[in-house]
């Protein structure tokens, strides 16, 4: 039984309270917070459901919040014309356990991983890296995790141009002529050499093999959203090698950042984006290709449950 207070707020409401500038702010927050163990965010556990379905329970506190994120993950769901991921994430009273409201589960994870994806852009070409500022970006999926970055590059990129690449041409003209609302400069894209004017490349995809593997170079800056377990690769190793790498979550990426866990690379020469954002490293040289990988964490929905509570408590 939910506290008679408790608000439970559908996906309309979920993405009207967790405004995409605020959750990069969050991130940044929550990101250091993590790192310093202000936040605990054990392992999430995986509990199977039919016909290959998973349940995945995943909580996170803070002296100010708690949160628990439950997830289900049936990819028999197409057939049945219902959605693959259905789910809450719960924010709780960090003194009494109280619930204080419930979220759309499937808004927050995607929201606050387009969110996690904004930040490392403005950490790595915002002012102080030393780069220009992001003009051109490919999105390469064509699936929800695209739609939401779309969304959160219109809102916070408003001028950039955003081009998407899908599995085929078809899909991603659809793709944009459904999302045309979401950006003002958005195309699909086709061709099989990247423009040498597409400063920012982000993977979204669950593939199990490179759907990205050029030469790393210093002006382009190349995000992995998609591959989340050692068996999924989207960026192959001729990208990851020769680029500085930098992941959300070391802990995390370890065991489920594909990419880096099939092209061998060091651990040691692995950085969390909480050292640059909290200051106790420096940005990678302007002359240095960068490579951000996010896998996300329980941590990230804290930091999305924060904005939703200061936009309730303000309400």
């Amino acid at each position: 039984m939910t506290h008679p207070a408790t608000q439970i707020l559908d996906t309309a409401a979920t993405a009207r309270l967790t405004p995409y500038a605020e959750l990069v702010e969050a991130l940044k927050t929550a990101s250091i917070d993590y790192a310093q163990q202000r936040i605990v965010s054990p392992e999430r556990l995986v509990v199977p459901l039919n016909e290959g379905g998973i349940m995945l329970s995943m909580p996170a506190t803070a002296p100010d919040l708690g949160i628990h994120k439950l997830v289900n993950v049936c990819p028999a769901n197409g057939p049945r014309g219902l959605p693959t991921i259905h789910g809450q994430v719960m924010g709780f009273d960090a003194d009494t356990g109280e619930t204080l409201f419930i979220l759309d589960g499937p808004t927050v994870t995607g929201r606050r991983t387009a969110a996690m994806s904004m930040l490392g852009v403005q950490t790595f070409k915002g002012g102080a890296s030393g780069r220009s500022a992001p003009r051109e970006f490919l999105l390469i999926g064509t699936g929800t995790q695209s739609a939401n970055h779309v969304e959160a590059i219109g809102e916070l990129f408003p001028d950039a141009l955003v081009h998407v690449k899908g599995s085929a041409p078809a899909k991603a003209e659809a793709f944009c002529t459904a999302h045309r609302d979401k950006a003002r400069n958005l195309r699909p894209f086709a061709g099989a050499e990247v423009p040498d004017s597409v400063d920012v490349v982000i993977a979204l995809t669950t593939s199990k093999q490179a759907v990205y593997d050029e030469a790393p170079r210093a002006e382009r800056l190349v995000i992995g959203v998609g591959a989340f377990t050692p068996a999924m690769l989207e960026l192959g190793a001729r990208t990851v090698h020769g680029s500085a790498l930098y992941v959300d979550d070391l802990a995390g990426a370890k065991h489920e950042a594909g990419d880096f866990i099939q092209a061998g690379v060091d651990w040691a020469s692995v950085t969390g984006i909480a050292a640059l954002v909290g200051g106790t490293v420096p940005l990678p040289a302007a002359s240095t290709p960068v490579l951000f990988k996010s896998v996300g964490c329980a941590a990230w929905d804290l930091g999305a449950c924060r904005v939703a509570r200061a936009a309730l408590q303000h309400a």
